[in-house]
């Protein structure tokens, strides 16, 4: 039977702007003062830019370069006083972390001071943001007054070209986003099991062999198909050289990756001897974690790794370097006789013992160079490294512990920063799943509340992540870190006390503007409907709220078929009974979004629902444990935030019916996508009980239905009974067994929805 459907239409208002609407810079400045008397500086060709100090040369070709690719001119530059100038100069400034900046518009000249050559350059930035966004000859600047300087000394953004190469052309464009924005370090993943990016000159067979892979997935993992081409490319060294000296113009500090010991089938394709087995490997084609690693009991690896870092190490100034240490699976070290040996001889526990001591080998070598290593947090395992850095991404834990322990971190969560999540829940394109707004990554704060003040020290900032399993293109890596690169970057310079959603929201649309101006391919989910689901009133059913990224709007429904003519939607919406509800956003009289919401209403629908596990951070549902109860089943597989996920723990959801009432079934909805490393449940339990407290096993069952996107269900029918608390225990996969995806790792449960009927 076809459930009704109901429409809707909102239509989006303009909103009141404040006085100082002419200022929309992102990040926001510490401070930004208007004169008492208004007015504008207008910048034409004929205006000068005059070099007040000596090595301010960066900035003004900067300034220069923008003015050329956006309105079509330059300006003289020069180091004599002339009327009617931009003057770039220094002062000295008492702030905590250098990049300091004061800026002055006024009716005669734009005066930018730093208290460094970054700062000047940082103060040049806003300056940008002030002009037209208009394509103008003649460029009004407000008269203004600011003074900034940055919150975080670590300001960074990620790019993966080992997933898909991208050209040097595309990864300068890459570090102009990154400067434009204020931040200061790229970090560089040059190294994966789909490709070997950078020419190391004592072995070609690195990019020869492991540069290019003879295919790749078709779709979302695992995949449609092969599409059968061959693909690679890598970076030569006078390109490396190329792009770290373009990226300190823009007083940006690179930051190599060469992974290890895992993440390593494109060198051991190249080198099979650097393996546990010898092979025969190869280029990975599809995504994922391979339990092909490095050999950590063969000393031949640690020359070969260390002849690589000799030749990375002077291409890059910075004075980290990453050595990756991220989902190294142990299962081929458990069966190499020579990584066996090497735990027995040096008296180590297990193979995460092995992986802590293959990190401190090579962080000594590293240090032998006098620079610092960077590992993701499961350097953490087995002991860390004595004086490496932490980037937490597996959540917090692994920066709390490490800043805990008196080590640097840098926070880049997969919860908050991973710009590869998909920003929209009307997907347009692939992506790798998850569902991350730019108003949550707004919402980030680097700093845990469980750190006190010396141990928050250590936090060095924070960085987001673009891994490009799903962005072939430079414009799928646009369309994916914007706008939601402009938040995080005001999460990373601006005060915490100072970060406003709603002010933030007023100067984001006038950054989509500048975008266009940029020519920039950016996502336009932040206008997308948005829906809340919550328990209705004595949790009879569910109450559905319909928001837009700006205000107002008027809303219509037509039962059970469309309309031309929608009447207003004034108040959220109860839902009692099976229906879909589709939305539709229009701006400026346009379609922009669409919503469709489908519920299944069951009586544990909207019941009040408890769960005796915490789910993990990152995958706490749509309105967490609620999630569960919600009449709304995913419908997208993993790309959906309706799932609550446990890595490791049993399910274990007590639902509350409000009174006694027959059952004579339970259905939960599960996730199984085991290239993931998410698997059905062992198998699920089903409890009843009159008082919350006494319960009676009605049956349990292992029996999985599949459905499309690697959903599944699993359906307990049990005799009728009268209860009013239903428990359901879905018992973890537990360890994953040897030979499938995520072997020795603790296996992800994924529930969306439990059906009581």
């Amino acid at each position: 039977m076809r459930k009704p459907c109901i429409l809707f239409a909102l239509a989006l208002f303009s909103i009141a702007h404040s006085p100082l609407a002419q200022v929309n810079i992102i990040p926001q400045p510490v401070e930004v003062k208007m004169p008492k008397i208004a007015g504008q500086f207008t910048i034409t060709k004929n205006t000068p830019i005059v070099l007040d100090g000596s090595g301010l040369e960066n900035s003004a070709n900067f300034l220069n370069e923008y003015l050329q690719q956006v309105y079509g001119f330059t300006l003289k530059v020069s180091t004599k006083n002339a009327p009617g100038a931009i003057h770039l100069n220094y002062e000295k400034m008492e702030y905590a972390l250098p990049g300091a900046y004061v800026m002055q518009v006024k009716k005669d000249q734009v005066y930018i001071a730093g208290d460094n050559e970054a700062g000047t350059f940082y103060g040049v930035q806003s300056l940008l943001q002030l002009l037209p966004v208009e394509k103008v000859a003649a460029l009004k600047v407000p008269f203004v007054n600011i003074k900034d300087y940055p919150r975080f000394q670590y300001r960074g953004l990620m790019l993966d070209v080992g997933r898909h190469f991208f050209p040097v052309s595309f990864v300068k464009r890459y570090l102009d986003y990154i400067a434009m924005h204020k931040m200061n370090y790229f970090h560089w993943h040059l190294t994966e099991d789909q490709g070997w990016r950078i020419e190391i000159k004592k072995y070609p067979r690195l990019t020869e062999v492991g540069g290019y892979r003879n295919g790749t997935i078709i779709g979302r993992y695992p995949g449609k198909g092969n599409d059968n081409t061959r693909y690679g490319g890598f970076y030569t060294q006078e390109e490396v050289k190329e792009i770290v000296a373009y990226a300190a113009k823009r007083y940006i500090t690179v930051i190599p990756e060469i992974e290890m010991p895992g993440h390593a089938s494109a060198a051991l394709t190249a080198f099979p001897n650097l393996g546990c087995t010898g092979g025969p490997y190869k280029v990975q084609e599809t995504w994922g974690v391979f339990n092909d690693v490095f050999c950590a009991g063969n000393d031949s690896v640690f020359n070969f790794l260390q002849d690589v870092l000799d030749e990375v190490i002077p291409l890059f100034p910075a004075q980290y370097v990453h050595v990756g240490g991220d989902e190294c699976p142990k299962e081929s070290w458990k069966h190499c006789p020579k990584c066996q040996r090497r735990i027995k001889d040096l008296g180590l526990k297990d193979e995460h013992e092995l992986q802590s001591y293959f990190i401190q080998r090579m962080e000594k070598y590293i240090n032998g160079k006098g620079k610092t290593l960077i590992g993701w947090d499961e350097i953490l395992e087995g002991g860390l490294a004595p004086k490496a850095v932490v980037m937490s991404w597996r959540g917090e834990k692994g920066g709390i512990e490490a800043a805990q322990q008196n080590h640097d971190v840098i926070m880049t969560p997969g919860s908050h920063v991973y710009l590869d999540h998909s920003q929209t829940k009307n997907e347009d394109s692939v992506t790798i799943g998850g569902y991350t707004t730019v108003q949550k990554v707004y919402s980030y704060e680097p700093i845990p509340k469980e750190l006190n003040e010396e141990q928050a020290k250590h936090v060095l900032g924070a960085q987001g992540n673009v891994w490009t399993e799903y962005m072939k293109y430079p414009s799928k890596v646009e369309y994916m870190i914007f706008p939601r690169a402009s938040a995080l970057s005001e999460v990373l310079w601006s005060p915490k006390a100072q970060r406003n959603w709603p002010d933030f929201e007023k100067r984001l649309q006038q950054q989509f503007k500048r975008y266009d101006l940029w020519g920039t391919n950016y996502s336009k989910a932040y206008f997308d409907l948005k829906a809340s689901i919550t328990p209705a009133k004595d949790n009879n059913g569910v109450v559905l709220t319909l928001q837009t990224a700006a205000a107002a709007g008027e809303i219509n429904y037509i039962p059970g078929k469309f309309s031309s003519a929608f009447p207003a939607y004034t108040a959220p919406i109860e839902v009692k009974h099976d229906i879909d509800i589709n939305a539709i956003l229009f701006v400026d009289g346009k379609q922009t979004s669409s919503l469709w919401q489908s519920f299944i209403i069951t009586k544990a629908t909207g019941k009040h629902v408890t769960i005796a596990t915490p789910t993990a951070d990152n995958r706490a549902g749509n309105g967490g444990t609620f999630g569960l109860v919600n009449g709304a089943k995913s419908d997208k597989g993993i790309n959906s935030d309706e799932w609550l996920g446990w890595q490791g723990p049993d399910m274990e959801a007590v639902i509350d019916l409000g009174k006694a009432q027959s059952v004579s079934s339970v259905n939960v909805h599960i996730l199984d996508q085991q290239p993931s490393w998410v698997y059905p449940p062992q198998h699920v339990e089903v409890f009843a009980s009159a008082d919350g407290s006494t319960y009676l096993s009605l049956g349990k069952t292992s029996e999985v239905v599949k459905e499309d996107n690697n959903m599944a269900s699993i359906t307990i029918p049990f005799n009728t009974t009268n209860a009013r608390f239903i428990k359901v225990v879905a018992k973890n996969h537990g360890i994953i067994s040897e030979g499938k995806p995520g072997s020795g790792s603790k296996a992800w449960l994924f529930v969306d929805e439990i059906g009581v009927n």
